[in-house]
């Protein structure tokens, strides 16, 4: 008997996207794609009634680049960003949807089991329109979205259960479309989170973009016209593929020669690596500053030796990287699985919530007692060792594995900053007063105290912004993001200077629940941050609706 779902892990990125699952032996697997890849390109053409994703799509993106959509990740959770097609608009999260589509429909003619539950990946520097953002895809696509992990973690948990060796690794996490640099600790099964930065709009695609403008320029140049190639549509698409293409081998190569045509005129160009290298250098630059930033909070919370950095994204195969690295630290570096690492540990992490969440249920039947109500900590060992010898017989599965993913603990820390704006009592002057810190632990519970600034005041509006900064103080307004108010309506007669407790949860999914409260009279207001970019329910049912009625190829 079977009696645990198979839930799938799915790396949902900038420019290749891969899904995952756990097999039979505990291993995590990744499921190609129905042209035989393990990853898929997140490209997507629209075509009439059809979406045509991956290969297919980059393709015919020359043909039709008006029906192309690239890089979509770029705009998850972006204030009213749309694709527009035969006068209908569309969203980041409806046509991300059709990526995780293709995905599983893949995954499932080649396992033969349907995709329901899943775990998505996301940028460890997603704030939470971000994230919202990418549950929505999940959901219009079908899915049950079990929860969403960062990417340097998803990864750590692919190297940590890899590696016997407890240590602290510096995860360089460079993708299509996003950076991400995240210290962790890897010790006796657990992944702690210690620190973490990067940049939403940093990855490869900043490198074809410069290599792009390389070739624009020199084919002037040579045809001494002074028609410039990046204002044709059709002529940048194949100016954005050759110049991944051009970067792609001069991974292996010294120099690349490619071909561009435009108004007829064809010529042919040589870019080197040196020249490739200089080009990009600035990009560069800027990973190695958000890697000092990250390592100096590691070191202030008590983490000063790394033990080896962990190259993890696709466009960490570009020799410069690791050279860059080199010359900054001297640490031992791992190329990991660069293109898969990040979708295994998401099914990893997938099928940990599965076993852990049957492990519960399975003790509360023999206890009596509700699953929610059940605190595995409390719970005899001997009890535990005969629940998942019977999960692991039941599943096929070998005891060692069913303890191992139980045994996996995973310990994450905000990427941004919360707080409310306050007034300064001196200078009247607006600011915001972080109550949740960058790189706090979670899930975190803060609570800060203010006072009214009136006697008999009725009313207090509370503004919750989100910004990427250590300050406890941030007087810089254009920093920060509102992400949600409320109104506190108060008691008659409040003297002035009275307190107002105002309490921030985060949870580990990065959600934010915000209480505040006038302790005198315990009258309060609760909120849970939606964010204000989001789908609309009546969009939401729109785009579910559509997709419904879509073939994905």
């Amino acid at each position: 008997m079977n009696s645990t779902k198979t839930i799938f892990g799915i790396d949902l990125g900038t420019t290749y996207s891969c899904i995952a699952y756990v097999d039979e032996y505990g291993q995590a697997v990744i499921i190609p794609n129905n042209e035989g890849s393990l990853t898929t390109p997140s490209v997507v053409h629209f075509d009439k009634d059809n979406r045509i994703v991956g290969k297919e799509a980059k393709n015919s993106a020359v043909l039709y680049p008006d029906e192309i959509v690239t890089a979509v990740k770029r705009h998850m959770g972006g204030p009213g960003w749309r694709f527009e097609y035969k006068k209908n608009a569309y969203s980041a999260e409806e046509i991300s949807s059709y990526i995780l589509r293709k995905l599983a429909d893949d995954a499932r003619r080649y396992l033969g089991r349907p995709v329901q539950d899943v775990v998505i990946t996301c940028p460890a520097y997603f704030g939470i329109a971000q994230r919202d953002a990418t549950i929505r895809a999940g959901q219009i696509a079908g899915f049950n979205v079990r929860d969403i992990i960062n990417e340097p973690t998803a990864a750590a948990i692919t190297y940590g259960l890899q590696s016997e060796q407890d240590q602290v690794v510096l995860v360089y996490d460079l993708g299509g479309g996003t950076f991400d640099i995240t210290v962790i600790q890897i010790n006796n099964g657990e992944i702690t989170v210690i620190s973490t930065g990067g940049d939403n709009n940093l990855g490869g695609r900043n490198w074809d973009e410069s290599v792009l403008i390389y070739l624009a320029e020199q084919w002037k140049a040579e045809t001494g016209m002074n028609d410039d190639p990046t204002e044709s549509e059709e002529t940048m698409q194949d100016l954005w593929d050759k110049a991944e293409q051009v970067k792609w081998a001069l991974t292996a190569r010294q120099e690349a020669r490619v071909a561009i045509t435009h108004l007829g005129h064809r010529v042919g160009i040589t870019l080197t690596r040196p020249k490739f290298e200089e080009l990009t250098a600035n990009l560069l630059e800027r990973t190695i500053v958000f890697t000092r930033d990250t390592l100096k909070d590691a070191r202030a919370r008590g983490f000063a030796d790394i033990n080896q950095i962990l190259l993890v994204g696709g466009s960490t195969k570009m020799p410069q990287v690791a050279g860059r690295l080199r010359q900054e630290l001297a640490l031992p570096i791992r190329a990991f699985e660069p293109d898969t690492a990040v979708a295994k540990g998401a099914a990893i992490y997938a099928q940990k919530l599965v076993l852990d969440e049957e492990v519960q249920n399975r003790v509360g039947e023999i206890t009596a007692t509700s699953m929610d109500k059940v605190n595995i900590d409390d719970v005899p060992q001997r009890l535990i060792h005969d629940v998942q010898q019977a999960i692991a017989s039941d599943n096929g599965l070998l005891l060692d594995t069913v303890k191992r993913y139980n045994d996996l603990k995973v310990i994450n820390v905000t990427s941004h900053s919360f707080g409310v704006i306050v007034k300064d009592q001196e200078t009247s002057q607006d600011f915001i007063s972080n109550i949740i810190m960058v790189n706090d632990q979670l899930p975190t519970t803060q609570t800060k105290t203010y006072h009214t600034l009136q006697a008999n005041q009725e009313a207090i509006e509370i503004k919750v912004m989100e910004n990427s900064l250590f300050a406890h103080r941030l007087d810089d307004f254009a920093q920060a993001e509102e992400i949600g108010h409320a109104i506190l309506h108060l008691p008659p007669r409040l003297p002035l200077h009275s307190p107002i407790e105002v309490r921030f949860e985060l949870q580990k999914d990065g959600r934010l629940h915000m209480t505040a409260r006038e302790p005198r009279h315990d009258i309060s207001i609760e909120i849970e941050i939606q964010t204000r970019h989001g789908l609309s329910d009546k969009e939401m049912h729109k785009a579910q609706d559509r997709s419904r009625k879509l073939f994905i190829s």
